[in-house]
């Protein structure tokens, strides 16, 4: 089982987001997130953040159904997201997968992204999801089953990373490093549907892209 959580950000279309609407243990919208959850026909178990772009009407009609509505200040140290990520990580235990945490606004899309490594969220798997690609820490090992010709980008964050080795990718790694600030291991290619990471030391994110329609 897995708990939704919707940012503010872009979402491309709708429909692929219906299987995991009704396969979610719960559904929470860091404040104009809704509005994704909305248009693909559900409410969402809670709205979470400063309500600066959620209009009161649909507020107050939400509340009505039942929606719990977190508000928080305008002035905070959190973005909404990281204030949903809280509330769904003390709350559920449950993987986190977030969707709408990319576009728009470069400093949210980074700040978004970054969540993903902050040491109080260590030891559960959140990822952020779109259509068509999908990102999450690793900070040990990871496992990606997906299919051949898909991409898969590995990003060291907070330093170099030191990679064990690597399986089911066109270029290997194997005892190597990668710097924090290159672009080395930018679109990998699985030539396996299973493809393992190990590291030895540091933490990076990993990005598996589809390979035939993430230009779309």
């Amino acid at each position: 089982m897995f708990v939704l959580v919707f940012a503010n950000g872009k979402i491309a279309g709708i429909d692929w987001l219906k299987v995991y609407l009704r396969d979610a243990r719960a559904i929470i919208a860091a404040n104009g997130g809704a509005q994704h959850i909305l248009a693909a026909g559900r409410q969402p178990d809670v709205i979470i953040g400063d309500m600066d772009s959620l209009p009161a009407e649909e507020q107050n009609q939400m509340r009505i159904s039942g929606v719990q509505i977190i508000n928080h200040p305008v002035d905070k140290d959190e973005t909404d997201l990281e204030l949903a990520l809280n509330y769904a990580f003390e709350n559920y235990d449950a993987d986190i997968l977030v969707m709408g945490a990319l576009g728009g606004r470069l400093d949210q899309t980074l700040a978004n992204i970054l969540l993903l490594a902050d040491a109080k969220f260590s030891g559960r798997r959140i990822e952020i999801r779109e259509a068509h690609q999908r990102a999450w820490l690793v900070e040990k090992s990871t496992r990606i089953q997906a299919n051949i010709g898909d991409l898969v980008s590995l990003i060291p964050i907070g330093g170099d990373v030191h990679v064990a080795g690597t399986s089911g990718l066109k270029w290997p790694l194997q005892d190597e490093r990668l710097i924090f600030g290159g672009s080395r291991g930018i679109s990998n290619v699985l030539t396996n549907e299973v493809a393992e990471i190990t590291l030895k030391s540091g933490r990076l994110i990993c990005v598996l892209s589809d390979g035939q329609r993430i230009d779309e």
